[in-house]
């Protein structure tokens, strides 16, 4: 018997393995199933929802886009604005605490990440007196700035592990060469922080697109109602109307799930490229 074929039991422990694997997807995976198998069948409810749609249909969609077309495309243009003023502040922040040398600069990371435990109810309340006074109330542009501070902290401290490890001689290498620290940011430190950049933006989108705290807090009227708020909304209107619920949930899953496939090198790339310098 050849020396590097395995034993009984070594197969027969990754035959477990990856029976226990495919046990514990099924069970994550099933909600998504019985999302989507509710959605595909039309006039159903809770209580009489078949296992398999025998009879799919798609009528659920039909009425999901008609009535929440609007608040997905509302949540699209929010969560992408969300990211780019996001990744606006972040980068620099982040290149300032990787390579200024600033005094206190650790303090300042650990800080930023004390601010992801505050719970997002007191941050919603707290910023409501200040966009009520600003006019910032029921706009577009409010609910961008609030859901981006919601990726900000992870996003400073994820691009700075990554900043750390450029190398000084980089940056001084261009500005040697004529360009100013700014220029070097934008042409040298940015193109090399590709992985973290899309990573950091990644999870600043997933953050702002499923957004249900600042988005009811900050609201009061429907000019700004993103999918989270409509899905809400659809459910205390229409609580029978469970087959459009499931589509309307399933269609507002499809952009969140196309950025996680499309994405998923960078950010592997982008979660260690700073762990090793």
């Amino acid at each position: 018997m050849p020396a590097n074929r395995p034993t009984r039991s070594v197969r027969l422990r990754s035959a477990w393995n990856t029976t226990a694997a495919l046990l514990i997807l099924a069970v994550l995976l099933f909600p998504v199933y019985w999302m989507l198998n509710t959605a595909l069948q039309p006039d159903s409810s809770v209580a009489a929802t078949e296992w398999f749609p025998t009879a799919p249909s798609l009528k659920n969609f039909d009425t999901a886009i008609s009535t929440q077309g609007g608040s997905l495309l509302t949540s699209l243009g929010v969560a992408l604005g969300a990211v780019v003023v996001c990744l606006a502040l972040a980068a620099p922040a982040a290149y300032g605490l990787a390579q200024f040398g600033l005094r206190g600069g650790q303090t300042i990371v650990f800080t930023t990440l004390i601010t992801q435990m505050v719970p997002g109810i007191v941050i919603a309340n707290a910023m409501y007196s200040a966009y009520a006074e600003l006019g910032l109330v029921n706009s577009y542009l409010g609910l961008i700035l609030a859901d981006a501070s919601l990726g900000l902290p992870f996003s400073i401290v994820l691009l700075r592990a990554f900043m750390v490890s450029i190398p000084t001689e980089v940056v001084e290498a261009a500005m040697v060469d004529g360009a100013n620290r700014f220029t070097a940011f934008i042409r040298i430190v940015l193109p090399m922080s590709r992985n973290s950049l899309i990573t950091a933006g990644l999870f600043t989108f997933l953050f702002a697109w499923s957004d249900f705290i600042f988005a009811l807090t900050l609201n009061t009227t429907d000019d700004v109602k993103p999918i989270t708020l409509g899905i809400y909304q659809f459910v205390g209107a229409h609580v029978s109307d469970w087959g459009a619920v499931m589509a309307t949930a399933v269609l507002s899953a499809v952009p969140a799930a196309v950025l996680l496939v499309v994405a998923q090198k960078y950010i592997a790339a982008g979660i260690t490229g700073g762990s090793v310098k």
